[in-house]
């Protein structure tokens, strides 16, 4: 479990795929896995063998740590539902370790398990903060509510705005609107990432919760 509250703007030291790596240094897109390697000394200060670290919203298991830099192996599933087939040597991730139990919980409750991905359609300034309208998936649409939580490359942001009702559709595809503060903007990749670039997406987990018993026809 995470919170969705960044540690750490690590970087990309190496991917790896058994020959499935293109030439920009990013993974094949029919690559089966990955093995990721991540400079990040806060977050590997007291990483161990088997421990998760959550790398933009994805909750990977760390395989060794060491010397400020970790490494993680990367699925299939996860590269089919996710942006980290895009990582290349150099770029920048969200970093952020599993919560404690005796710890606040300062954003909320994330699992780490990414529902599917977003793109940036339109960045504007409000004052010091920017607002991002981000595109969603018919099927992500009906688990986000106006001032609801959602999480995107990991960070826990609240819904600012949503599109109408009548969008969410192939047609005329959904989209959310986040306001990034200017702690966001400085301290995640969030302030740097373009119109057009790809963002991962987890929902609330209560929702679908939720969803699922009354289709069930567990709650009255």
């Amino acid at each position: 479990m995470f919170t969705g509250i960044v540690e750490e703007l690590g970087e990309v030291v190496a991917v790896a795929q058994d020959g499935a790596v293109r030439q920009d240094g990013a993974v094949r897109q029919d690559a089966g896995s990955a093995r990721l390697t991540v400079r990040a000394p806060l977050v590997t200060s007291d990483a161990a063998r088997g421990g998760s670290i959550a790398v933009n919203g994805v909750c990977l298991t760390v395989t060794d740590a060491a010397n400020g830099q970790f490494t993680a192996d990367i699925m299939g599933e996860t590269l089919a539902r996710s942006s980290l087939g895009s990582l290349a040597p150099g770029s920048r991730v969200n970093l952020e370790r599993p919560m404690r139990a005796d710890d606040r919980i300062d954003g909320h409750i994330v699992q780490g398990h990414v529902d599917g991905t977003g793109t940036i359609i339109r960045r504007r300034p409000a004052g010091d903060w920017e607002v991002v309208r981000i595109s969603m998936p018919a099927q992500l649409a009906r688990y986000v509510v106006q001032k609801g939580s959602v999480t995107v490359d990991g960070v826990s942001l609240t819904v600012s705005g949503l599109s109408p009702q009548r969008a969410g559709t192939a047609r005329s595809p959904g989209w959310m609107e986040v306001s990034l503060i200017p702690e966001t903007l400085a301290r995640t990749t969030l302030g740097s990432k373009p119109v057009g670039e790809v963002v991962n997406l987890e929902v609330d987990m209560i929702a679908k919760y939720v969803e699922r018993l009354l289709a069930a026809g567990r709650l009255a």
